[in-house]
């Protein structure tokens, strides 16, 4: 099996012990020369700063290539382009465009009236910079407020039209579901890289509630599956699935997989060692 090459997501931690998470997490899946690592962004944009100060960090500290999300929510035009720009100042010169989240207490997404209307506007200003490379999100199956999956290829497709070079899914819980939507994109003419985002199950009740919000699918031979392993079986479960899942993908022709890591780096090193992804080295001195 040929080895992908991995990339990772992490979240801007809010407190002191999350802190140390974060950096304990970085420390240990860097070693494994990740293509890249992305920093989320709150709903409603509420960590904007706390991201800033992760990616600069990462970026920093752990020689890592960061890229950091970036939303349309609650901001003008003129301040989510000087988030680009101090980041562009900052050394970091990758972009996760995203039209964003509703903020808390909405149940809609609505365009600040200065801002962005969407992440395609958001993509276009980014790409005529002409210093970031941008990536953008994908969906296997119909975002929430999609009507159908053609309406999320075709929506790929503008945004790889604007600029965007390669896209990360939602994370799905069966390969066919992304060749399919892979197969898809391409009679489309999409020409984005797609990479399959891939979600470890830290905790099967936890993976439930984010499939619900994010429109994922949970097919019946998982959850006849995690019931029977209950809470004693439910880790090592956990990552047959996932390394299953990795190996039909790379099967299928997938040669680079992005791991939602939740900040948890054990299953995901689990993981990507079945897969033949191993330590390159220490990690780079970086002041």
């Amino acid at each position: 099996m040929t080895t992908p090459a991995v990339s990772f997501e992490f979240f801007p931690p809010r407190n002191l012990d999350q802190s140390f998470r974060l950096w304990d997490t970085a420390r240990a899946l860097a070693p494994l020369g990740p293509d890249f690592v992305s920093v989320t962004y709150g709903a409603g944009g509420t960590t904007r700063q706390l991201t800033h100060e992760a990616v600069t960090a990462l970026a920093s500290h752990y020689g890592l290539n960061v890229a950091a999300h970036l939303t349309c929510v609650d901001a003008t035009r003129e301040e989510t382009l000087q988030i680009v720009a101090d980041y562009a100042a900052a050394g970091v010169h990758e972009i996760v465009a995203l039209r964003g989240d509703a903020p808390q207490g909405q149940d809609r997404f609505t365009a600040h009236p200065d801002g962005f209307a969407n992440s395609v506007e958001l993509i276009e200003a980014i790409a005529a910079r002409g210093d970031m490379k941008i990536r953008c999100g994908a969906y296997p199956e119909p975002h929430p407020d999609s009507p159908d999956t053609a309406a999320d290829v075709a929506w790929l497709k503008r945004k790889s039209d604007a600029g965007a070079t390669s896209a990360i899914t939602q994370f799905f819980f069966d390969a066919d579901t992304f060749f399919r939507f892979r197969d898809q994109c391409e009679k489309a003419g999409v020409t984005a890289a797609i990479l399959p985002g891939i979600l470890p199950i830290q905790s099967w009740a936890g993976a439930r509630r984010f499939a619900e919000r994010c429109g994922t699918s949970v097919p019946a031979w998982a959850e006849e599956a995690f019931a029977q392993a209950g809470k004693e079986g439910e880790a090592r479960l956990a990552q047959e699935v996932c390394v299953k899942l990795c190996e039909q993908l790379v099967a299928g022709g997938v040669d680079r997989l992005h791991f939602y890591t939740l900040n948890k780096p054990d299953l995901v090193l689990k993981v990507c060692a079945a897969l033949g992804v191993t330590p390159k080295g220490a990690l780079p001195n970086v002041a």
